[in-house]
C-alpha cells in the first residue's frame, strides 16, 4: 500500500532530484546505472523508474514499460524520454503490487527503488512473478555495509531518512533475492560494501 505523504514529498522533490543526487551518482554509483541497463534485452519493466536517469543506457531495441508511485517523478522521466525520443510505456503504480500479469517481461531493472519500498519482499515476490521463465532481474541500490563503524552511521542516517521519505540505508536485497526464488548470476558489491549490483534469473523450471 502507497504511503500517501511519502508520495506526496517525492513529487515534491521530483524536480531537484537530478541535481541532489549528482554528486552521488559520480562517486558512489557510477557505472551502476551502465552495469544494470547494459544487461537488459526485450520487454523490460523498470520499477521506480524516478526521473529516467537510466534512460540513456539501454540497448536498442528494448521495449521498455516504466513505473513508478510518484506522478511527478514520471513527468520528469516523461520529459527526459521525450529528449531522447525514446518510445516508453508508462505506468504509475506500487512496486508491492505490479499492475501486470503474470510472465509479461523479459527483464526487470530496479536501481535505487528496493530501499524506498516499505516491503521489499513483497516487491521482489512481484517482480518475480511477472518475468518470464529465464528472464533477468536486474538491480542497483545503496545497502548496509559490512564495515561496522559505516553500518552504524548508517543506522543513523535512517533515523532521518526513513521517517522523512522511507529511504532505508541498511537493507541488503541479494540474501531476499535467493528467498523469492531466483538464481544470482553475479553480484558485485562496491564503496566499503555500501553499493551492490545484482543480476539473477528466475528459473525456467
Amino acid at each position: 500500500m502507497v504511503d500517501e505523504r511519502i508520495r506526496a514529498k517525492w513529487d515534491e522533490f521530483a524536480p531537484k532530484y537530478d541535481r541532489s543526487i549528482g554528486l552521488f551518482e559520480r562517486l558512489q554509483f557510477g557505472g551502476g546505472r551502465e552495469w544494470v541497463c547494459s544487461q537488459a534485452a526485450g520487454d523490460v519493466l523498470e520499477v521506480a523508474v524516478g526521473t529516467g536517469l537510466n534512460l540513456p543506457h539501454y540497448p536498442p531495441g528494448v521495449r521498455l514499460t516504466a513505473l513508478d508511485f510518484s506522478p511527478a517523478m514520471l513527468d520528469q522521466a516523461r520529459a527526459r524520454a521525450a529528449d531522447l525520443g525514446l518510445d516508453v510505456t508508462w505506468r504509475e503504480g506500487d512496486a508491492q503490487a505490479l499492475p501486470f500479469g503474470d510472465a509479461t517481461f523479459d527483464a526487470v531493472v530496479c536501481t535505487l527503488g528496493l530501499c524506498g519500498v516499505p516491503d521489499e519482499r513483497v516487491a521482489l515476490a512481484e517482480m518475480h512473478r511477472v518475468l518470464r521463465p529465464g528472464g533477468s532481474l536486474l538491480l542497483l541500490d545503496h545497502v548496509g555495509s559490512h564495515h561496522r563503524p559505516i553500518n552504524l552511521g548508517q543506522r543513523l542516517l535512517d533515523r532521518i531518512t526513513v521517517p522523512m521519505i522511507g529511504d532505508h540505508q541498511t537493507r541488503r536485497p541479494l540474501p531476499l533475492v535467493e528467498e523469492a526464488g531466483f538464481t544470482v548470476v553475479r553480484s558485485e558489491r562496491l564503496k566499503l560494501g555500501t553499493v551492490e549490483r545484482v543480476a539473477a534469473v528466475k528459473p525456467s523450471g
